[in-house]
């Protein structure tokens, strides 16, 4: 006669809930041993009963299986998150790829190429952003011209004022050699006449050579 097939559910009789956790516990340890001797496997069976109680098994030691188990875990969330980042970083570089020859392809089309099977609405849009473009460019290359024009004009004033600065140098320079040559000037001039007064003095009625003759005549 065949053993009748147990409903799995919660057993509401509270001692016959007890009974049949004794008895699976037991069971369970006991699979739980086989597998370990017979598989040559680190088993470890971690078992809270409904009033709290702990109850284990373990193929060698609880905490070394469970140091194990943690390692592990952390080992496999290290070799998945690289998956997922490549994953991301090849989503990322493809569609900047797709970006790229979008842009690539505007730009041609700017230059005036890769225009086939452009309708005319498009060629109209083309050319509008073309001479919106245009001007924004124009716009700013005066912008550049009137700022360089400026930058020169400073440049010539600063350059006028240092030649002005110079030739006031230069002038005044010219002023104290004229003033030195005609000091020196008078200064010659007053050395000839005191020698001049000095000779007409020697040759005079009562220079030396006179006195001379006088005595020589009186004698």
């Amino acid at each position: 006669m065949a053993r009748e097939k147990i409903q799995i559910k919660k057993i509401d009789n509270a001692t016959a809930r007890q009974v049949t956790f004794s008895k699976r516990r037991r069971g369970l340890f006991k699979k739980a041993h086989e597998l370990s001797v017979l598989c040559d496997a680190q088993v470890g069976v971690i078992i809270f009963s409904a009033t709290g109680k702990l109850f284990e098994y373990s193929s060698s030691s609880m905490e070394d299986i469970v140091d194990k188990y943690f390692m592990d875990s952390k080992n496999l969330q290290k070799e998945d998150s690289p998956s997922l980042e490549l994953h991301m970083e090849n989503r990322d570089l493809s569609w900047l790829s797709a970006q790229a020859a979008e842009l690539t392809h505007i730009i041609r089309q700017m230059r005036g190429e890769e225009l086939q099977g452009l309708t005319i609405q498009h060629l109209q849009k083309l050319e509008s952003t073309l001479e919106s473009g245009l001007s924004r460019v124009l716009s700013r290359k005066g912008e550049v011209l009137m700022k360089e024009i400026d930058d020169l004009q400073r440049q010539e004033m600063k350059l006028m004022e240092e030649n002005a600065r110079l030739s006031q140098q230069i002038e005044r320079m010219k002023t104290t050699t004229e003033m030195q040559q005609q000091q020196g000037m008078v200064v010659d001039s007053e050395g000839q006449s005191c020698e001049s007064m000095t000779n007409t003095n020697n040759s005079g009625p009562y220079s030396d050579s006179s006195d001379t003759s006088l005595k020589l005549g009186g004698k």
